[in-house]
């Protein structure tokens, strides 16, 4: 049995869990989110917890069993606390403004990149080097962030670029003269 799949989801104060066939939906404070349950598994909602049960020991219900209840237990953290993800621009003359929901960066290219939030997402800057992505679906938020990220990746030799929070970019020797 799945170690993480068969503990149970405790459905807090203000949030509420429905099962409709394959789909599962979550709402709380902060919005709504559907989840799809893939085809072995079952989900049920008892006594204020949520249950994810499969009906054999089959490699791909195994495999499912684990994800699928860390999926629920997401979407429930998401639409009571939400999710954050930081990000902080490193260099000289790299910098980032608000423009309305928008976001702009100076990285060192001939123009400025304009960044439009995905639906859901709210970014906020702190500064002109830190950098805020926010949202109730955790997904969401990691590849928002993860694209910004792509607009400029840290490079080796001088860590310049955008970083998320707390990164540690593994630097390059130069070269070494005689």
């Amino acid at each position: 049995m799945s170690r993480i799949g068969r503990l149970p989801i405790d459905i807090p104060a203000g949030v509420t869990v429905s099962v409709n066939g394959r789909e599962v939906n979550v709402k709380g404070p902060k919005g709504e989110l559907a989840l799809t349950i893939a085809q072995p598994l079952e989900v049920s909602v008892e006594e204020n917890q949520v249950l994810v049960t499969r009906p054999d020991d089959e490699r791909e219900s195994r495999s499912l069993h684990g994800l699928t209840r860390t999926l629920i237990n997401n979407n429930i953290i998401g639409v009571t606390q939400g999710y954050t993800k930081g990000l902080e621009v490193v260099g000289t003359g790299y910098r980032v403004a608000q423009k309305g929901s928008s976001v702009e960066f100076a990285l060192g290219f001939s123009h400025p990149v304009l960044i439009d939030p995905p639906a859901g997402i709210t970014l906020t800057v702190e500064g002109n080097n830190k950098l805020t992505v926010s949202g109730i679906d955790k997904q969401a938020v990691g590849e928002a962030a993860a694209n910004i990220r792509k607009i400029r990746k840290p490079e080796p030799y001088k860590g310049k670029g955008v970083r998320y929070a707390g990164e540690v970019v593994r630097r390059k020797a130069g070269k070494s003269g005689k």
